[in-house]
């Protein structure tokens, strides 16, 4: 069943004959159902043909600079490998999908004045079987998608004007009708009152703002008539075109379409007389188009919807023909783009290397040391993920000389854009084993995929947590067992930090409270001797044991009455409880 009625028809022939395409037609006549939507374009051109025969009346409305029944774009010859014959401005009848392929070779197409072409041939089946060509092409591993897309900016500019010309059309029109989906078109008894539901996304809900030539022509027509604006009216252009294009891609893809999806296919349409139609919104409204270092235009959606909100009435109607004029072109896709989001990893790790950082050590833009407990784990991940990068992060950190033992260090990996991202718990055990069997320097366990929201665990209560460390000390005065056995008596000690020199140029000066739970001493030698402390986690252990000349107090110089020095320092436990533990 066709979704118009009689008194649709003022409206959908001065639509058409202006050069708006089917599905436009539609959106602008509040037709709210996916199934005309879906049809073929040449199925839609031919029921609207057909519904359009009986009209007899004159249209009530002058269009001025009608456009030509026809617009005969030039065709251009290009393989599916190649766009030889494509002007660098993007001027047409090709669009270009990445490695410019043509998304269609329908040279006598009549480009839509509102959508551009988006809604002809980009919602039909021969483009989506390409772009989806690229998607399998891409090597993505997925189970749904999320499917985005981007409309030049201009679209925002043409769309005022429909909203102007159906509700004129709709003065004439029979009063008390009603529309396809039910909602009441004009539904007042009186004919001196005419009610409208729609705003268009430039406009507030506030008459007052309203400031375009749509309302500003609305008015001139209307003349004493009350006017309401509401909303849902009009089937914003992204909607219809997710109403078409879904069921392909699902059909064509084998995945159900979801919003929630990790996996996004998204399509960036441009076309080349975005300037040509947003240039009088700069000279109107010039601080709305500030030149940005990572925009290649100032006609961003943003800034044109910034500008159709602040121009007023009648300069936007001296500078913007109401109908718009036919498009010489049509879009064309600037890209295709496959992108998955993070995938997340966890686990433990020992570091057994007294040469080894954690992250890569690099200063003065030179590198140290030639890897890192990260890049040890984490070059094994991307190559099994097929991820293009990795962000490395863990419960605290230890120094390039420092030997983390007993359980491990919790840590988490982000893995950006995977393109494999299914392993069973088997395969995730053989890829611990391999980074295991790879380096002697470090040892990974409880390797694990987790989610995002988890890894906040690893940091929840950070600094409230306690670690327990092994330090072998030395001290320049000789000293007997006595001399170290009243530090095993000491508990829940309180230090004064000041940020340590060796950490400064990285970290705020700043004074820390930190506590020593516990110290247990195990005598060695004249001069050197064992401690093991349980401290707050964020606790600096070399500068607790030397002083860092006095900007942490007390110390153990301080309460020995010696110099001290620590020789080595391992890391015994880190107690977060994450990740969970798994068998081996």
């Amino acid at each position: 069943m066709f979704p118009l009625t009689e008194e649709n028809k003022h409206v959908a022939q001065l639509l058409l004959s202006t050069g708006t395409c089917p599905r436009c037609i539609f959106r602008f006549c509040g037709v709210d159902f996916p199934a005309p939507y879906k049809l073929s374009y040449e199925e839609l051109l031919g029921e609207l043909q057909k519904f359009l025969e009986t009209e007899k009346d004159e249209l009530i409305l002058e269009v001025p600079n009608p456009p030509s029944k026809k617009i005969r774009l030039q065709e251009l010859e290009v393989g599916i490998d190649g766009i030889d014959n494509l002007s660098q401005n993007g001027e047409g009848r090709v669009s270009v999908i990445e490695d410019g392929s043509t998304a269609s070779k329908n040279s006598n197409l009549n480009v839509c004045n509102v959508c551009l072409g988006i809604l002809q041939e980009f919602c039909e089946k021969e483009f989506i079987k390409k772009v989806c060509q690229k998607v399998e092409a891409s090597g993505f591993e997925f189970t749904n998608l999320v499917f985005s897309v981007s409309f030049p900016p201009q679209l925002s500019v043409r769309e005022c004007w429909p909203f102007l010309e159906c509700h004129i059309q709709m003065e004439h029109s029979t009063l008390g009708g009603t529309r396809t989906n039910g909602k009441a078109f004009c539904g007042s008894p009186h004919p001196n009152f005419l009610k409208f539901e729609y705003v268009n996304p430039c406009w507030t809900s506030d008459l007052k703002n309203c400031k375009h030539a749509a309302w500003l022509l609305v008015k001139q027509e209307m003349g004493k008539q009350s006017l309401s604006l509401g909303r849902n009216d009009i089937i914003q252009l992204k909607e219809a075109y997710k109403w078409i294009t879904h069921p392909l891609f699902s059909e064509e893809l084998g995945v159900p379409i979801d919003g929630k999806s990790l996996f996004e296919v998204s399509v960036v349409f441009a076309h080349p007389e975005t300037v040509e139609d947003c240039h009088f919104l700069r000279a109107v409204c010039p601080d709305c188009f500030k030149p940005a270092k990572n925009k290649q235009s100032v006609f961003t959606r943003m800034a044109v919807m910034k500008a159709l909100n602040k121009i007023k009435e009648e300069d936007f109607r001296k500078q913007f023909p109401c109908p718009p004029n036919s498009p010489k072109a049509v879009c064309t896709v600037l890209e295709i783009e496959c992108a998955h989001g993070a995938v997340f990893v966890a686990g433990r790790y020992n570091k057994y290397s007294r040469n080894l950082p954690q992250t890569p050590w690099i200063i003065d833009g030179e590198r140290k040391l030639e890897s890192s407990v990260g890049e040890l784990i984490c070059d094994h991940l991307l190559t099994e993920f097929k991820a293009e990068s990795f962000n490395f992060s863990s419960s605290g950190r230890e120094d390039v000389d420092v030997r983390t033992l007993g359980n491990g260090r919790p840590f988490a990996i982000e893995l950006v854009n995977p393109h494999r991202v299914h392993f069973t718990s088997q395969e995730i055990k053989e890829l611990q084993q391999k980074i295991n069997n790879a380096s002697n320097k470090i040892q990974v366990r409880d390797l694990q995929l987790v989610t995002r929201e988890a890894i906040g665990h690893m940091k929840e209560g950070e600094e409230e947590k306690t670690k327990t460390y092994s330090a072998l000390i030395w001290t320049n005065k000789t000293i007997q067992r006595k001399d170290i056995e009243f530090l095993n008596d000491i508990k829940d000690l309180k230090i004064d930090q000041k940020t340590p020199l060796r950490v400064l140029h990285r970290r705020p000066l700043a004074v820390r409270t930190r506590i020593i739970h516990s110290m247990e001493t195990c005598y060695v030698d004249e001069h050197h001797f064992r401690l093991y402390l349980k401290t707050q986690a964020g606790t600096y252990i070399k500068e607790f044991v030397h002083g860092d000349f006095g900007r942490t107090k007390p110390n153990i110089g301080s309460l020995m009455n010696v110099t001290a020095d620590i020789l080595e320092l391992d890391v015994e436990s880190v107690d977060v409880d994450w990740p969970p533990a798994l068998d081996d």
